[in-house]
This record gives C-alpha cells, sequence and structure tokens, in this order.
C-alpha cells in the first residue's frame, strides 16, 4: 500500500505543469529598469533569465516623441541582449523588448529610463 502512495505522489508531482522557469524573463538591464542616468549610455544591455532565440527576439528604444534613438538591430548572444544608441539629449528614453527563450516561450515588455542634465 505504502508503494502505492508514493507512485500517486510522484505521479502527481510529474503532471504539475513547471510554470514560470520555462521563459525568458528580464533579469536586469544597463542602464537599469526606472533609472536615471547623468551620462548618457553608448548602448543598452538586457540580461535575461533563459539563453535568447536570436532570431525571434529583439529591443527597439524610443525618445518621448516615438521616435527611434537605436542603431538597429541588436546583438543577442546566450541570454544577453545588446543594441547601441544614437547620441542621447537629457529627457526619458523607452525600451521596447521581446524575447523568445530557446524553448520557444514568448515574452515581452518595456520599461523607461532617464537621461539627466550633465
Amino acid at each position: 500500500m505504502r508503494t502505492i502512495l508514493i507512485l500517486l505522489a510522484a505521479l502527481t508531482l510529474a503532471m504539475v505543469p513547471q510554470a514560470a522557469s520555462a521563459h525568458a524573463h528580464l533579469d536586469h538591464s544597463v542602464p537599469a529598469v526606472g533609472s536615471t542616468v547623468t551620462t548618457a549610455p553608448q548602448d543598452v544591455t538586457l540580461t535575461f533569465t533563459q539563453n535568447l532565440e536570436a532570431a525571434f527576439s529583439g529591443v527597439e528604444i524610443t525618445d518621448a516623441s516615438g521616435a527611434r534613438v537605436d542603431q538597429g538591430e541588436a546583438k543577442i548572444g546566450g541570454n544577453t541582449m545588446q543594441i547601441g544608441l544614437k547620441t542621447l539629449v537629457p529627457g526619458t528614453y523607452t525600451v521596447h523588448w521581446h524575447a523568445v527563450s530557446v524553448d520557444t516561450h514568448k515574452t515581452q515588455g518595456d520599461f523607461s529610463f532617464s537621461l539627466g542634465s550633465q
């Protein structure tokens, strides 16, 4: 009887979905989410909790008017995405990212950072 209960418990645990660990979530960024920097960054680097599928992941940076201020295609390797920036002026910038992890789960998000007067 005890063996049957152990097998049933193991089977039940095996059937429970493995939730959030199967997605590439944003772990941190440089500049940091919501930060104000005093020196204009030359790029934005995003680090995720899982490796990314480069062909299906990307990022765009826009200014307050919605104009793109990034330099085009991001460099993606492992769990990191990096994109160069044009020369920035003081203001608030929005980072729009989408990421597909190597196990094909998609996540996306937005955050902003500000460049203060130097």
